[in-house]
């Protein structure tokens, strides 16, 4: 858990956790006609890869999950922001998309992040960790065993 710079990671590949369940990546689905916390990321970054870092995918997606309009979140982001950010907040390896549903997650120079399907080649060529490439770190497993 931790604060907003914190949870930013530049040059990396959040790899697809060991269990992972499936062996390509799976669209989340809504539960019970409401969108949950994994589809509003997938949402958000499908839209808009390279645009956002790990910590405003976190904000945006919790504000969004929270209800809040997106004329309330302009008008009081920079309050909304230190409230979030005032106590740890996971980071993106805590994330279903990589732990369940096979995507990875690569963080570009800039820390600005985009969904990358496990089945791609993409994926593949980044998951080498060959030297330059970025830094390879793994979803946090499911099970705690």
């Amino acid at each position: 858990m931790a604060g907003a710079e914190d949870v930013n990671y530049r040059e990396t590949l959040i790899a697809v956790a060991e269990d992972c369940p499936v062996s390509s990546s799976v669209v989340p689905a809504p539960r019970g006609g409401k969108k949950t916390v994994p589809v509003l990321q997938y949402e958000l970054l499908k839209d808009h890869p390279y645009r956002y870092t790990s910590a405003e995918v976190l904000f945006e997606v919790t504000m969004r999950h929270r209800g809040l309009s997106p004329a309330e979140l302009r008008s009081r982001r920079t309050e909304l922001w230190a409230d979030f950010f005032a106590r740890p907040q996971p980071c993106l390896r805590a994330s279903a998309l990589p732990k369940t549903y096979g995507w990875g997650i690569h963080c570009d120079h800039q820390g600005r992040v985009a969904l990358c399907p496990m089945e791609s080649a993409d994926y593949r060529r980044f998951a080498l960790g060959r030297t330059g490439g970025p830094v390879i770190l793994r979803a946090f497993r499911t099970s705690r065993r």
